[in-house]
């Protein structure tokens, strides 16, 4: 261990934090084998792809044990899930209007939206995406045979409007049937969207005749100071989708398990969706996800409360080690957009060889090959992400200031 990193530990210790991004060290985080833990060698620090450094929550992990203990690993039944995510929406969101015969299991999220969209719009038509924004927008939805079009955020990282319903126009005449695909919260950005900005996004909507399907994966990741509002809950809104998950919030992105919630004006597409879709949830993610919901709120509160203290640390540690890259502190996930066009690296470096590293270029791929921190490639995210890089915070506040610390060598060695 390394004078800086038994410091931060230190540090770590003396703060008398509690939270679940504490509870793992780093040796112990190194023993895993998913994704985030054995796509880079062992001396990278991976601050990329959207798993959390936790341990799991107790009543998810009570709920696995007494499956595996029963031999209850069969076939999914139920309205559990469902159930369980109306109760935690009308306590969290004071969302009412959640009706569960209005929902289907779907295996994921993304698989989820493919699904949606594959009941509303047909192949050729247009979905438009507010770019910059989570890279599998542009691949499901082109890999569906459907036309990616780009409204690009403002300079402030919300949606424009005006591009929206520019967006808009060029869908409706590009295909029969429009849809917009929706990131709220968003994705890089950390934008939680306002009550007022989704009213104006499903007025826009209707007045175009474009469905919304909303990407809610990050929905109880809204962190103090912001207030997160369901797009089916505003009004406008009925003849649109939602897709959410516990995965994000309590780390089950391996249980597979997501939820589509149909509008009022949309239930009747919702029940043409194919009764084998429903086949591909995980029974044991089901009953995981369902648990986090009724159960893991104390633990999620603790999570939150960490992931605010990482957001401000983060953002001081910008400020001392790299001042020249901009950075807007996210009101909701747990994912930073790190602007380092001022390094005037954009595009250059990018790699040629197989596997995630392949989608690394600019800033991403010299912090990976020269500081040996992982961080997600800009470029992938659309217009709007060349020469930035988005920064996983959902860490111990120790491998976050490790991270930054071998991050600003590398910026001070630039000149």
């Amino acid at each position: 261990m390394t004078e800086t990193t038994k410091q931060a530990v230190s540090e770590d210790a003396e703060s008398g934090r509690t939270d679940p991004l504490v509870q793992v060290s780093l040796q112990q985080l190194r023993r895993r084998t998913s994704m985030k833990w054995r796509a880079h060698p062992e001396d990278v620090l991976p601050l990329w792809v959207a798993e959390m450094d936790v341990p799991l929550a107790p009543c998810v992990a009570d709920a696995l044990h007494r499956a595996i203990g029963l031999g209850d690993t069969g076939y999914p039944h139920g309205t559990a899930y469902a159930e369980a995510l109306a109760a935690f929406a009308a306590d969290r969101w004071q969302w009412g209007g959640f009706r569960v015969e209005n929902t289907t299991i779907v295996p994921d999220v993304m698989l989820g939206i493919v699904e949606v969209l594959r009941l509303i719009t047909d192949p050729g038509d247009a979905v438009v995406v507010c770019s910059p924004v989570y890279p599998p927008f542009y691949a499901f939805v082109g890999h569906d045979a459907r036309e990616v079009i780009e409204a690009p955020l403002g300079p402030d990282l919300r949606i424009d409007l005006e591009a929206l319903e520019d967006a808009f126009v060029r869908a409706r005449r590009h295909g029969r049937c429009p849809a917009f695909l929706l990131c709220n919260p968003h994705n890089p950005s950390g934008v939680v969207h306002t009550r007022q900005e989704l009213e104006a996004i499903a007025a826009l909507a209707r007045r175009h005749g474009v469905r919304v399907v909303s990407d809610e994966i990050h929905a109880p990741l809204v962190l103090p100071g912001a207030t997160f509002t369901p797009f089916l809950s505003v009004p406008g809104s009925e003849n649109g989708f939602a897709l959410m998950s516990a995965s994000k919030a309590w780390n089950l992105a391996g249980l597979k398990a997501a939820l589509a919630i149909a509008g009022e004006e949309a239930a009747a597409d919702l029940r043409r969706m194919p009764e084998e879709v429903g086949h591909g949830p995980s029974h044991l993610g089901i009953l995981a996800h369902t648990a986090a919901l009724r159960e893991g709120g104390d633990w999620l509160d603790e999570l939150l409360g960490g992931l605010d203290a990482n957001r401000t640390l983060l953002g001081r540690l910008i400020e001392e080690h790299l001042p020249g890259i901009r950075y807007l502190p996210p009101q909701g996930t747990y994912l930073a957009w790190l602007d380092c066009t001022r390094l005037g690296l954009h595009d250059e470096h990018r790699a040629n060889g197989p596997g995630v590293v392949a989608d690394l270029a600019g800033p991403a791929r010299m912090f990976l090959d020269e500081a040996r921190v992982a961080l997600s490639s800009g470029h992938v995210f659309g217009t709007g992400g060349a020469g930035c890089a988005r920064l996983n915070f959902a860490t111990s506040p120790a491998i976050l200031r490790q991270a930054l610390d071998r991050m600003g060598r590398v910026v001070r060695d630039l000149g």
